[in-house]
């Protein structure tokens, strides 16, 4: 027997043409959106995103860095032995400058391969933020409070086709200049996916845009690129996290005074801490203050 096609069209569609599935007193069922953590960022790493990124990066950022921020960089002559394999950078964090800073810093063959770990519950609280932050940045979601299995599975997932990974071990911006203990995400990954940490050292970002501030105050900036860190495969990951944070210090020690001097720190463990004294905020803003001043350079004798 032939089917009726009117008939067949109307038992598809839904309520009024069908009996309704839920009484029509009860209130609709409200489906949360994909969000924080949650957040799908797969289409800003396919080529339409990637190629809107990088016209971005390089007719955008990079003259606005360059007029805000006038940056020099320093030591990327380190990174010529990588030879192009997937890396962590992992950088001190002052200022929402640091991202456009460091992504057009960022040598080629990492620039256009580049994903940068941001804050799930700042930049993914919105669908909105979090399309811009995936398509500016391109931004993948991880939980700075701890290291969530599925963020930290996604973003090892990257990281093993070939991405290479920008991420702030503070897991925030300074509130007063001086850095924050580092957390472990960056030795777990690193352990993980058996890839090398880049420390990355930036100064003169938190002086142009402070956290709080809207409006840049331009000034001049330093990114220093330190020796890749490499994770030891019986390496347990709080001594490969205490290893890189060790390296960023050395960076930062080798800004304010010299090379030599920094060096021989490192070998008598005698380098200062990103976090400053353990002293009332006075005192701290004192030891800031007396930290970024240029001193005299002394060559061994």
């Amino acid at each position: 027997m032939r089917r009726n096609p009117v008939g067949g069209l109307l038992r598809s569609l839904d309520f009024p043409w069908r009996p309704p599935t839920v009484p029509l007193s009860a209130p609709p069922a409200h489906v949360p959106a994909a969000l924080g953590a949650d957040f799908d960022t797969d289409w800003a790493r396919r080529w339409p995103a990637r190629m809107v990124r990088a016209s971005i990066i390089e007719l955008l950022w990079r003259p606005v860095v360059a007029a805000a921020a006038q940056p020099t960089r320093l030591g990327l002559d380190r990174l010529e032995a990588l030879d192009g394999e997937p890396v962590i950078f992992a950088a001190n964090h002052h200022s929402h400058l640091d991202t456009p800073l460091l992504m057009t810093s960022v040598p080629e063959p990492w620039r256009h391969t580049l994903i940068v770990a941001a804050a799930a519950d700042y930049f993914f609280p919105t669908r909105p933020k979090g399309v811009a932050s995936a398509l500016f940045m391109g931004a993948v979601p991880v939980e700075r409070a701890r290291v969530g299995r599925d963020s930290a599975q996604e973003v090892a997932g990257l990281v093993r086709r070939g991405w290479s990974l920008l991420l702030y071990p503070e897991g925030g911006r300074s509130t007063d200049g001086w850095g924050q203990p580092f957390r472990g995400g960056a030795a777990y990954l690193a352990h993980r996916c058996d890839v090398p940490v880049v420390p990355v050292y930036l100064a003169g970002t938190r002086k142009i845009l402070p956290k709080g501030r809207l409006v840049p105050t331009p000034g001049r900036t330093l990114v220093v690129f330190g020796d890749p860190v490499r994770p030891d495969p019986s390496e347990r990951i709080r001594t490969l996290g205490a290893r890189i944070e060790a390296a960023v210090a050395a960076l930062a020690d080798e800004v304010t005074t010299d090379w030599w001097q920094a060096r021989h720190r490192v070998h008598t463990g005698t380098t200062p801490t990103l976090t400053g004294p353990d002293a009332a905020s006075w005192r701290r803003a004192w030891a800031l203050s007396h930290r970024s001043k240029p001193r005299a350079r002394r060559w061994p004798r």
